[in-house]
């Protein structure tokens, strides 16, 4: 979402819930609702908060918005207008006016995990989200940084990274060394499975 605009109409929690979503994503948040609750106000990372009604078209101008106003109206209006103007428009709890799903997401560094099911139930979604993330420690993000410096090595010998299979190396415990603060080993390791 590198620095999208983006529109939240809604000012309570499950908007103030959706715009984090989107901040946490990169995105520039901008907010309005004809009542703006203090958690939003206080939300960090938002591009502006108006607090005024929703104008018709008003979503033309934005990449993505979501609708969470608990007004099926409203919610109605945003969705028209942003098929009429081809932006994705998600309203919160109403897939029948989603252009896409929000998926529950989970994040432990440059690791992301996104759960959906597909609108049938956001609850499962949320749960599954907090079981995966109460397993996702910080040696996630050391293998990734791993992994990723594996990767540029590789290129930098101008070898393809697309046809190197990874499996052995992820499957080499390597998640335990670095959790047990073996970084040196965990990178022999994983050089060792990536040689020709």
């Amino acid at each position: 979402m590198g620095g999208r605009r983006c529109l939240v109409v809604g000012g309570g929690a499950i908007a103030e819930r959706k715009a984090s979503g989107l901040i946490a994503a990169g995105a520039e948040v901008h907010v309005v609702a004809s009542e703006v609750r203090p958690p939003m106000r206080a939300l960090s990372g938002l591009a502006s908060v108006e607090e005024r009604p929703y104008r018709p078209g008003e979503a033309g101008g934005y990449w993505l918005v979501v609708a969470a106003t608990g007004d099926p109206q409203v919610n109605q209006l945003v969705y028209d207008d942003g098929e009429a103007a081809r932006v994705w428009v998600n309203s919160a709890d109403d897939p029948d006016r989603c252009s896409f799903i929000l998926p529950a997401v989970a994040r432990q560094g440059p690791v992301t995990v996104a759960i959906s099911t597909s609108g049938y139930s956001p609850a499962l979604a949320s749960w599954l989200k907090a079981e995966f993330a109460s397993q996702m420690g910080p040696e996630l993000a050391e293998l990734a940084e791993l992994l990723a410096d594996a990767r540029a090595r590789l290129k930098a010998m101008g070898r393809s990274t697309e046809d190197v299979d990874w499996r052995p190396g992820l499957g080499s415990a390597m998640l335990d060394l670095i959790r047990d603060g073996r970084r040196a080993e965990a990178k022999e390791r994983l050089e060792a499975c990536l040689s020709p």
